[in-house]
């Protein structure tokens, strides 16, 4: 089956402020060197590089009233939300290389704000080994990338959680979890009370991964925009090492292909994230090729041509 995408649209965040370990930032320059608008191209994709977008240096500090680096990660987000914005505003669709997680609240409150003013509903897949629902009350680390979700579902400080304009920008039963296994104390009883719709890695082995697909994208149509937020960790340190937040036990080689590629079925991806890659803690630039590969797959290469 043919599929058209939409013009794609690569922008890169080159920075770690979110996160607990240094590199993240040299993760949009890897995916470069794993030649990831190459292969989008070669796949017959309209794909135009716009560069980095540019942010305050990560002063690497600890915690202020639970929260690091809160005004550069506001920041960050900001140039996000304005480059995506933008982006969306072309008909084009934006693909963000981060830079670390957190970067998520400004790409995706775009994305919202651009749905509401369209008509479209917004679905949000979000590929984590962990939840990143958790808030200054109950962080462990102050690590703003720990946090997007709850800051976009409108729990979190001001600056972020009003980063579209409109509180909260999404609810949680427009994103689906999937991959998740790890999650702090305190975050477990959060995201039961919010009732977030996630599908962990126990659940994963006990379906399998094509009906914990079915489940996730159940209910899509002609109007819905699908946002993917790819965080590299998802993916079992043995083949993705390079990451600042390897956690045993994830998703292996196949079960994401097949992850991206009953996405790429769907036809419905509207925009995309790829953060977390670490080329500090990489062996020979193989998390950021993987990646690579498996955003080729979301957009449509297959083994064989299917119906």
């Amino acid at each position: 089956m043919a599929r058209h995408y939409p013009p794609v649209s690569i922008f890169g965040v080159p920075t770690d402020v979110g996160a607990g370990a240094r590199g993240a930032s040299m993760g949009p320059e890897a995916l470069r060197v794993a030649r990831l608008a190459e292969a989008l191209a070669a796949r017959g994709v309209d794909v135009r590089d716009t560069g980095d977008v540019a942010g305050p240096k990560n002063p690497w500090l600890p915690p202020r009233d639970g929260y690091r680096h809160l005004d550069e990660v506001v920041a960050w987000n900001r140039a996000v939300f304005d480059a995506s914005s933008a982006i969306l505003a072309e008909g084009r669709m934006p693909l963000m290389l981060g830079g670390d997680h957190c970067l998520a609240v400004g790409s995706v409150a775009a994305v919202a704000d651009h749905c509401r003013r369209n008509g479209k509903s917004l679905r949000v897949l979000w590929l984590d080994a962990h939840t990143d629902f958790n808030t200054s009350a109950i962080t462990p680390s102050g690590n703003i990338h720990g946090m997007p979700v709850a800051c976009l579902c409108g729990i979190g400080p001001e600056p972020l959680v009003r980063m579209g304009g409109h509180v909260p920008a999404l609810v949680p039963d427009q994103v689906r979890q999937i991959g998740i296994r790890s999650v702090d104390q305190d975050e477990k009883r959060l995201v039961k009370e919010h009732g977030l719709d996630i599908y962990d890695m126990r659940y994963i082995d006990e379906v399998g991964m094509r009906q914990t697909m079915q489940q996730v994208l159940m209910g899509l149509d002609e109007s819905t925009h699908l946002h993917v937020s790819f965080d590299v960790d998802i993916l079992d340190p043995s083949i993705a090492p390079g990451t600042g937040t390897p956690i045993p036990g994830g998703v292996n080689y196949r079960e994401a292909q097949l992850i991206m590629e009953m996405i790429a079925d769907t036809g419905f991806l509207g925009s995309l994230d790829v953060v977390e890659v670490n080329p500090a803690l990489d062996d020979r630039n193989s998390t950021a090729e993987l990646a690579v590969d498996l955003v080729e797959s979301l957009f449509g290469k297959s083994t064989l041509m299917r119906d």
